[in-house]
């Protein structure tokens, strides 16, 4: 049996799942989400070190790596992350030498975020990231384009309901 087999059925079964206001574990779809969350975590976590990066460090990366130039808050934006959580990771991430925090001129209570040379760099050895990502995750192309369209719908709704 492959892993698509396996997750079809996985797909069947979970759509044949009460949704009654059951108790049990297995029938919550907050534990699913948290038990996936945990595992694909853990799998970038030895990745990541290679690279000096926690998780949600590369988080920040890759907003950075897309839109060098950005403010704090456009980057709490991109990551839904408040400016209080995001500091300490900001911090650590320029005492790393990746990343500048400057005054905007425009607006001085405005912080902009610039990647250093170093912070550029790093982008060709986490490229490799995604894909070794992917492969552990077994999906098909199909399939991830589906997973992260009822991901993105499922935060939508919580977050706008």
């Amino acid at each position: 049996m492959t892993s698509t087999d396996t997750g079809s059925r996985a797909v069947e079964q979970a759509a044949a799942a009460p949704t009654d206001g059951s108790l049990l574990l297995d029938d919550q779809l907050c534990f699913a989400l948290y038990a996936a969350s945990r595992a694909v975590t853990a799998r970038y976590r030895p990745l990541l070190d290679e690279l000096g990066l926690t998780y949600p460090q590369y988080l920040v990366m890759l907003v950075l790596w897309e839109r060098d130039s950005l403010s704090v808050r456009e980057l709490g934006a991109a990551l839904q992350l408040e400016s209080s959580t995001l500091s300490p990771l900001l911090k650590r991430l320029e005492a790393s030498g990746l990343l500048r925090r400057e005054r905007r001129p425009d607006d001085e209570r405005s912080v902009a975020l610039r990647l250093t040379d170093a912070g550029a760099r790093l982008r060709d050895r986490a490229a490799t990231v995604p894909l070794a990502i992917g492969d552990a995750m077994g999906l098909t192309p199909e399939q991830d384009t589906v997973a992260k369209r009822l991901l993105r719908l499922l935060t939508a709704n919580v977050t706008d309901g």
